[in-house]
C-alpha cells in the first residue's frame, strides 16, 4: 500500500500518514514498527519519553525499506532543554536509535515556565548543521510561539505536531500552519480514550463509503491537508487505517465532522501543560 508524499517547506519529503509508536515498546513493539513499514508506512513517531527509540531503530535496521525512504521522527524532552542540552539529546536519542540521522526533531513540549525552548530549537539548528537531523519542528506550540521562533531565528519550523482530532479541530492553528508552511500533525487522532468512533455521522458515512468509521476519521485529518499518526500493534489495523486514500469526503462532510468540536480532551493546553 502507497501512502501519498507530501514535500515539507525545507525541501525534504514528508507523508500524508504517519505511524505512531507511542506505548509500542519490546519485542512486541519492534515487531509493530516492521509491520507498519511492510505496511506502507514511511513516517515513524518515536520520542525521548515514549522509551522505545531502540524499538524503533531495530525495525528500522529489520525492514528491508531503504533507510532513505523512512522518516524517523524523536523529541526532545523538557528536562534537555537548552542550546547545548537539545545537541546531547539528539546525539543520546542517535545512539539509542542506532542511527546516524534523525530525520525529524521536534521540541516535545515548550514548557513555558522554564523558558528555554528558543535555546532548544537553536541547539536543533545546530545539529541540523552537524548533519545529525534533517528537518527541524516543534510539538504542542502555539501560534505565537510559533512566530517567535520564526522571527527571532529566521527558519520556520517544518511540522507543528499538536492534538487533532474531530472534538479538537484546531482550525486557528492550522490557518495558522497554513499561512505559514508549516506542516500539520495529529497526535491522537482517532480520540483515544473517548467515545468519538460511536458518533452517528462516522457509522453514516462508513456505509456511505463501504470503510470503518476509524477510516472516516483519518480520512477527515487528510482532507484537512494534516498528517495524522494513528498507533495499532495489528497488522490488519494498520492496513485498515492507511486505506483511507481510495474515496474523498465532501465539503459538507468535513463540515459536519469538525461540528463535533468540543475542545481538549487531554487538559494539555501548551501555555500551562509541561512534561519534562
Amino acid at each position: 500500500m502507497t501512502i501519498p508524499a507530501i514535500t515539507l517547506n525545507d525541501g525534504t519529503s514528508f507523508a500524508a500518514l504517519g505511524f505512531g509508536t507511542y506505548k509500542l515498546t519490546g519485542d512486541e513493539g519492534t515487531n509493530a514498527v516492521v509491520s507498519a513499514i511492510d505496511n506502507g508506512y514511511r513516517v515513524l513517531d518515536t520520542a525521548v519519553n515514549y522509551g522505545n527509540e531502540a524499538e524503533v531503530g531495530e525495525a528500522v535496521r529489520r525492514s528491508p525499506v531503504d533507510r532513505d525512504e523512512l522518516v524517523v521522527t524523536t523529541k526532545i524532552p523538557g528536562r534537555h532543554h537548552g542550546r547545548d542540552e537539545a545537541i546531547a539529546s539528539v546525539t543520546g536519542s542517535l545512539q539509542t536509535l542506532g542511527l546516524d540521522r534523525v530525520d525529524l526533531l521536534l521540541i516535545h513540549w515548550p514548557n513555558p515556565s522554564v523558558g528555554k525552548w528558543l535555546e532548544t530549537y537553536e541547539g536543533m539548528l545546530e545539529a541540523r548543521e552537524q548533519g545529525l537531523v534533517r528537518s527541524v519542528g516543534v510539538s504542542n506550540f502555539t501560534a505565537e510561539m510559533l512566530g517567535r521562533l520564526i522571527d527571532e531565528t529566521g527558519v520556520t519550523p517544518a511540522v507543528n505536531q499538536i492534538e487533532l482530532h474531530p472534538y479538537f479541530p484546531q482550525a486557528e492553528m492550522r490557518a495558522f500552519h497554513t499561512e505559514h508552511g508549516i506542516r500539520t500533525e495529529s497526535w491522537s487522532p482517532l480520540a483515544r480514550r473517548s467515545e468519538l468512533l460511536a458518533e452517528p455521522v462516522f457509522g453514516r458515512l462508513a456505509e456511505k463509503y463501504g470503510v470503518t468509521p476509524s477510516q472516516v476519521v483519518i480520512r477527515w485529518h487528510v482532507e484537512l491537508d494534516a498528517t495524522p499518526i494513528p498507533k495499532s500493534a495489528d497488522p490488519q489495523r494498520q492496513r485498515e487505517n492507511a486505506d483511507v486514500f481510495g474515496f474523498s469526503l465532501t465539503a459538507d462532510e468535513v463540515a459536519e465532522i469538525s461540528a463535533l468540536e468540543r475542545g481538549r480532551l487531554f487538559d494539555a493546553d501548551p501555555n500551562h501543560h509541561e512534561e519534562m
